[in-house]
C-alpha cells in the first residue's frame, strides 16, 4: 500500500483500529482533534470477548499491570440489599471463554493502547487535528482539516465518537438523540473508602429506575461507582447534553436515590469528585451500509453507540478494530474490504445495542415486572447472568 488508512478520533476505537491496522501490515496516519489524549472517562468492563483480542495483540502482560480481575459479578436491590443473584467470574472466566473479564480504567487502556501503536512505527498519530469533513472517489479518500489543509488517503475510518463529523456527511442522520438517563460518575482510591465499602468484584444495585454499578480499577486499588438514573427532576432537561459535567455533587445524586437501601447510600456518600454525563442515543444500526460506503467506514460509537447497560461500548469498538484489520488483511486497502468489515459486525453490534436497550428496562423495571425478575434471579442465577453468545464471540 502506498496510501495509508486515514483515521479520525485517537479515543480507544480509534487507537485499537490503528494498532489492527500495523499489526497486518497497514500503514496508518490517526488524527485526534484534541491538543492531548488527556485523562477523562472512568472506568470500563472487558469481558473474555475483549481480553481475548487484546491478549491476541500481545497486551496481556500490559493490561495485567493496569486491570483489576473481578471474582464475582453481584447482583443486588438498590432498596434493601438483598444478594438477587452472582455470576462467577475469575478461574471460572478462563475456564468457561479461554481469557479472563477484566475492569480497567479508560484512561490506563487508553494509554496500553497508545505505547503499543507508536512501537508499531507504522502507525502515526497527529493531535489538534480537527477535521471538517471528506471526499472520496474511486481512487483515494480525502480528509478535510479545520486549518484548510487535506490528507489523502486509501481508505477513511471514522472513529469520531457519538457525535462524529464523519457520520454527519456520510450518513446524514443528524446528531444523537437525548434522553432521560444521567449516569454519574465517580473515582477514588480503595485506602479512601472505610473497610466495609472496599469491593474487589464487580456489584450492581438494581432500583426503580435506576441501578448503580461498582467495580475496582487500577487493579484493584481504586473503586469505580456509576449510577444511571432516569431523573425524576425537571432541572435534568436544561444544560449541555453532552460531554462530562463537573459540576454534578454527591447531593444531586443522593436526591435521586432518596429511600434506597443505607448501605448503598453510605457507599455514594462516600465517593467523591462526582461526574454527570447525559446520555445520548441513537437508532440501532439496520445495515452494513451504516458502517462502510465506497472508501469510508465507521468504527465504535461513531457507527453503533449503545447505552451503558451490557458495558460493551468499548468492547465493541475494539471487536471493531479486530474486524477492520481482517479484512484489510485479506482484501487490502478497498473498498471491498470495508464492505467486507462492514458485513461481518453490524449484525452483532446490532445485537448488543438491542440487548443494553433490554437491559435498561430490565433493570429498571417496576411493579410485577421487578417482582418476576427478582424471583427469576434468585431462581436461574448465573443461567440468566452468563451471556455466551456475547463473551465467546466475535
Amino acid at each position: 500500500m502506498r496510501q495509508p488508512v486515514l483515521l479520525a478520533g485517537a479515543g480507544i476505537g480509534g487507537l485499537a483500529a490503528a494498532l489492527a491496522c500495523a499489526r497486518v501490515g497497514v500503514p496508518v496516519q490517526l488524527f485526534e482533534r484534541s491538543p492531548t489524549l488527556a485523562e477523562m472517562g472512568a472506568g470500563i468492563q472487558l469481558g473474555p470477548n475483549v481480553t481475548r483480542l487484546l491478549e491476541g495483540w500481545g497486551l496481556q502482560t500490559a493490561l495485567q499491570a493496569v486491570a483489576a480481575y473481578p471474582e464475582n459479578l453481584l447482583i443486588r436491590s438498590a432498596e434493601s440489599g438483598t444478594l438477587l443473584g452472582r455470576l462467577r467470574l475469575g478461574e471460572q472466566a478462563l475456564v468457561r471463554y479461554g481469557a479472563p473479564y477484566a475492569t480497567v480504567h479508560r484512561a490506563d487502556l487508553q494509554a496500553l493502547l497508545l505505547q503499543a501503536v507508536q512501537a508499531c512505527g507504522s502507525a502515526q498519530l497527529q493531535l489538534g487535528q480537527a477535521i471538517t469533513g471528506f471526499d472520496q472517489d474511486a481512487a483515494r479518500a480525502c480528509l478535510h482539516h479545520a486549518d484548510g489543509h487535506q490528507t489523502q488517503g486509501a481508505l477513511l475510518v471514522g472513529a469520531d465518537g457519538l457525535s462524529s463529523r464523519v457520520r454527519q456527511q456520510l450518513l446524514g442522520d443528524g446528531p444523537p438523540q437525548p434522553t432521560r438517563h444521567l449516569a454519574y460518575r465517580a473515582l477514588l482510591p480503595q485506602a479512601a473508602l472505610p473497610a466495609a465499602l472496599r469491593c474487589q468484584d464487580v456489584v450492581v444495585w438494581l432500583g426503580v429506575g435506576l441501578h448503580v454499578v461498582q467495580y475496582p480499577v487500577r487493579g484493584g486499588d481504586w473503586l469505580n461507582v456509576v449510577a444511571l438514573v432516569e431523573s425524576r427532576f425537571e432541572d435534568s432537561k436544561t444544560g449541555d447534553r453532552s460531554g462530562w459535567d463537573h459540576a454534578a455533587t454527591g447531593a444531586d445524586l443522593l436526591r435521586e436515590l432518596e429511600g434506597e437501601t443505607p448501605e448503598l447510600l453510605a457507599l455514594l456518600q462516600a465517593m467523591d469528585g462526582w461526574r454527570l454525563w447525559h446520555l445520548q442515543i441513537r437508532q440501532t444500526i439496520s445495515s452494513a451500509a451504516q458502517m462502510a460506503q465506497g472508501r469510508v467506514a465507521l468504527l465504535g460509537d461513531a457507527a453503533h453507540p449503545m447505552l451503558p447497560y451490557l458495558a460493551q461500548g468499548a468492547g465493541m469498538a475494539i471487536e471493531d478494530a479486530q474486524a477492520l484489520g481482517q479484512a484489510l488483511a485479506q482484501g487490502g486497502a478497498t473498498p471491498a474490504a470495508l464492505a467486507h468489515y462492514a458485513q461481518a459486525r453490524w449484525q452483532r453490534n446490532a445485537r448488543v445495542q438491542r440487548r443494553a436497550l433490554r437491559n435498561g428496562r430490565i433493570f429498571h423495571a417496576s411493579g410485577p415486572t421487578r417482582w418476576g425478575r427478582d424471583l427469576a434471579m434468585r431462581a436461574l442465577g448465573e443461567r440468566l447472568l452468563d451471556m455466551p453468545w456475547l463473551y465467546g464471540g466475535p
